[in-house]
């Protein structure tokens, strides 16, 4: 996206009137927002749905928007409280695992690649990291998606979940660190020299 039509830019015209800039920032900011649906929920169907939700949100809360300020971290705060309301109203606590959200993930990831004796192992691997993802806890795992796969800086992170910069480093840590402990094994499978020098 170019500078003279940056996030910041698009939601400055959209809020002043500028419909086709909505559409422009839609379009760069949606498939992002999706991913963070479907890697908390596993179900497409249900990322669609909170998709709408936080772009609806938005529109009503665009006056409210600081102009000139970064457009991703305020609409990854409202998506974050669109995915706890969808966890509230399923009666589910944050930190609830869900077997068959895992059952999901690993079957989409299968069906994304070409079949063969690579897609097998590597549909197994993104299983087994999922499962890792998923046995933290919920204030752990959003940070780990923001860090890692938005690449979201943690100050960044910290006015998404309205925390401090210094909590969300905490959360960071014990998140990696656990995920750094569930996923060795598997690693020494999948890289042998990682084997070899741990021993």
């Amino acid at each position: 996206m170019t500078a003279e039509r940056s996030e910041e830019t698009l939601m400055a015209a959209y809020v002043d009137g500028d419909l086709e800039a909505f559409d422009t920032l839609f379009r760069a900011l949606a498939p992002r927002i999706h991913g963070f649906f479907v890697r908390r929920f596993g179900d497409p169907t249900i990322a669609d749905d909170l998709l709408q939700v936080t772009f609806l949100k938005l529109h009503r809360a665009r006056a409210q928007y600081n102009v000139g300020s970064p457009v991703r971290p305020w609409v990854f705060t409202i998506a974050a409280r669109a995915s706890l309301d969808e966890l509230r109203r399923r009666g589910r606590r944050p930190e609830d695992a869900d077997e068959i959200r895992l059952e999901k993930a690993t079957r989409a990831a299968a069906l994304d690649r070409a079949s063969g004796p690579d897609a097998v192992e590597r549909a197994d691997i993104a299983a087994k990291v999922r499962e890792a993802l998923d046995k933290l806890p919920e204030s752990q795992r959003v940070v780990v998606h923001l860090h890692r796969y938005e690449g979201m800086t943690f100050g960044e992170i910290g006015e998404v979940l309205g925390s401090t910069e210094g909590a969300v480093k905490l959360r960071a840590f014990r998140a990696y660190e656990q995920l750094r402990r569930h996923l060795t094994p598997l690693m020494r499978e999948v890289m042998p020299e990682a084997k070899r020098n741990a021993t």
